[in-house]
């Protein structure tokens, strides 16, 4: 399988989601900007031109306006409609006005006041997970920790109570299939359904905090809609809301068990990071170069522009494989080992630029904490069955990932 077609169709395969690495890695020798008229976009596989395009305000995000030209009768759809008005996708002042709001929130600091509940709620976790694993035989870590755990920290900064996130899991990863290339009619489905719960949900949580304020995320915004100037009209107030939930747990929960999983399947680095605490940090940074969560994001050239030498014209998709980049060898020699030692590498995982993840540091916090105490807490944790991963294209994550803790 050598020629550039081949190589990309074969990421659709189960094989090819399993492992892409070889085909990105061929595809980036050969042809590093590759158009593919049947799926009209360009691939980037090389770092320097994935950092360029996410980096240049040239290169817009799919919106609205190319929601009417690409997905005819796309607003009949709420799940289509919430998030082709989010913050993902919009630019300019419309997309920093919304940001603006998010950033305290999401700064070093917020991450800082909000370590407390990551560490409680991580404990509380590890103790069921203990419980459930007590007699030997193996537990879903992804059920019993991946997803709760991110659940729990982005609730409590939203200002859900406990008793109201049992269903949350489930409408995040329904409304998380838009982030696939294909829908299908199930797909949509199961994302528009998702998207009208949530939104009557969090409508509800602003009509209690409006009456009741208190100190949270949905108070703060409130404040704004209510007492300041306006900036937020009550439909996006819901939406944020909504967008903060799910940014803000799907892809950690991913992210969590690609990093229980390297560390297991590379027994060397896992001893580095249980007999040094301070390792666990590298950790995290090196399964989101090495297993990146979200494998790739899109573009459009808002003008006639060039990609590693590669004419892209005006409204052209480019499709910015970020799993390709991050195993670049021209910016992180030897990609395909994976060392929690690693230093000096940038990683595109969270994106760059105007749409860099505002919840990067809570996620690399959530897990670096979650690392230190798993390891220390289970230090014969093994592979206890076959991790099955989800089946998608976009995303990279285990769908079932069982481990034991008396290996």
């Amino acid at each position: 399988m050598t020629d550039p077609e081949s190589l990309i169709f074969s990421i659709f395969t189960p094989q090819g989601r399993d492992n892409p690495h070889p085909a990105f890695a061929a595809l980036r020798s050969k042809v590093p900007v590759y158009y593919h008229a049947g799926l009209d976009t360009y691939f980037l596989t090389r770092f320097t031109d994935c950092q360029a395009v996410l980096t240049d305000p040239a290169f817009r995000v799919p919106g609205r306006d190319w929601c009417d030209r690409a997905l005819p009768g796309w607003r009949e759809h709420p799940a289509a409609e919430f998030f082709y008005s989010s913050l993902l996708r919009t630019d300019g002042s419309e997309h920093a006005r919304i940001r603006r709001l998010l950033n305290g929130a999401l700064s070093a600091r917020g991450v800082t006041a909000l370590l407390p509940t990551v560490r409680a709620a991580a404990d509380d976790l590890l103790d069921r997970f203990a419980d459930a694993t007590a007699h030997g035989g193996p537990a879903d870590f992804q059920e019993l920790v991946g997803y709760p755990l991110p659940i729990a920290v982005i609730s409590h900064l939203i200002g859900v109570p406990p008793g109201d996130r049992v269903d949350f899991h489930r409408f995040g990863h329904d409304a998380g299939r838009l982030l696939e290339p294909v829908r299908t009619p199930e797909d949509w489905r199961r994302a528009d359904e998702a998207v009208v719960a949530l939104r009557s949900y969090f409508a509800g949580l602003v009509r209690e905090r409006r009456a009741r304020p208190a100190d949270d995320l949905a108070s703060a915004l409130l404040a704004v809609r209510d007492v300041d100037d306006g900036r937020l009209s009550a439909e996006e107030l819901v939406d944020t809301l909504l967008l903060v939930l799910i940014a803000g747990f799907e892809t950690t929960a991913h992210l969590l068990g690609l990093a229980v999983h390297a560390l297991l399947t590379h027994p060397g680095q896992l001893r580095l990071v249980a007999e040094d605490p301070g390792a666990a940090a590298g950790a995290v940074e090196e399964t989101l170069r090495w297993d990146t969560p979200v494998r790739m994001t899109e573009r459009l050239a808002s003008g006639p522009a060039e990609v590693g030498g590669v004419p892209v014209p005006e409204g052209g998709n480019v499709t910015v494989v970020l799993t390709a980049a991050n195993r670049d060898p021209a910016r992180h020699p030897d990609p395909d080992t994976f060392a929690v030692r690693r230093t000096g590498g940038q990683v595109l995982s969270f994106g760059a630029g105007p749409h860099h993840c505002l919840g990067a540091a809570l996620a690399r916090a959530e897990a670096a904490e979650l690392l230190r105490r798993m390891v220390r807490r289970f230090p014969r944790l093994a592979l206890a069955g076959e991790p099955v991963r989800r089946a998608s294209v976009s995303l990279r994550a285990f769908a079932r990932l069982p481990l034991a803790t008396a290996g």
